[in-house]
């Protein structure tokens, strides 16, 4: 049964325990997103921490995976929290997160709808939307203001006003407008997260920093499964490792001819 609204819930997280692959649920198996050899028909994947961490290359299917379990919380498609949809977004995201979702099982303890679905792409869409509605309502408190700031700045400061209050946090590649040290920032929020108990975090990234969150549980999506992961064993870290180690001979072989 679905908690009351507002109720406080006192069971630690995560809160989505399982999700899995119902092919009884799959009207088209030639069709993106089931077409993915991932999605096999004895797909599952289980959550047994608070924060979980994807990484694998493009085309992979991680974002498409993320915008599913997106769609199981109640969030849009184009990023927000539920009841949200301030972009306009289009048909393409809706069918790769809304079909998938609609193929998925999940299993929670309990079934929590709060949180953030955060999209890099849209997000100042989605953060102009809670500006302007903040300055709509004569009653609520100021507006929060994010697009004052630079582009990694006003990414830090929107997680810092919505990702510490309890929910299921979604993030798709959270990195891309922060620098390193910002990278060291968010890191500092998702140990405050974690610590506080009740904030379930999934993300994608490519972020060898924001990897090595040493609580969290690391899979590598593959063309072909999800596998538990050690930072050091990740392609990107491979790769920013011969860069750091001779810079100017990685680039000249990774750009020649």
């Amino acid at each position: 049964m679905a908690p009351r609204k507002n109720r406080t819930i006192n069971l630690p997280a995560p809160y989505l325990k399982r999700i899995w692959l119902d092919p009884t649920r799959i009207t088209d198996r030639d069709a993106y997103p089931f077409c993915l050899p991932l999605l096999r028909d004895d797909f599952e994947l289980r959550f047994d921490r608070a924060i979980t961490i994807i990484v694998g290359e493009n085309g992979t299917g991680k974002s498409t995976l993320l915008e599913g379990i997106a769609a199981l919380a109640g969030f849009d498609g184009a990023g927000g929290g539920k009841g949200y949809m301030p972009v306009d977004h289009c048909d393409a995201l809706e069918v790769m997160g809304g079909e998938l979702a609609t193929a998925l099982r999940a299993s929670w303890l309990p079934k929590i709808t709060k949180g953030w679905f955060f999209r890099a792409e849209s997000f100042f869409s989605v953060a102009r939307y809670l500006d302007k509605s903040a300055r709509e309502d004569p009653f609520g408190p100021p507006p929060p203001d994010f697009l004052s700031h630079s582009h990694g700045e006003g990414f830090l400061r929107f997680f810092e006003e919505r990702c510490q209050r309890q929910g299921i946090f979604i993030f798709d590649e959270p990195e891309s407008a922060l620098s390193p040290s910002r990278q060291i920032e968010f890191l500092k929020l998702l140990r405050r997260m974690d610590e506080i108990g009740h904030c379930q975090v999934l993300m994608a990234t490519h972020s060898p920093v924001l990897m090595a969150y040493p609580n969290a549980s690391l899979l590598r999506l593959t063309k072909y499964d999800l596998e538990p992961v050690t930072v050091e064993e990740t392609d990107h870290y491979k790769v920013m490792r011969e860069f750091y180690d001779d810079p100017a001979g990685f680039v000249e072989a990774a750009i020649a001819d």
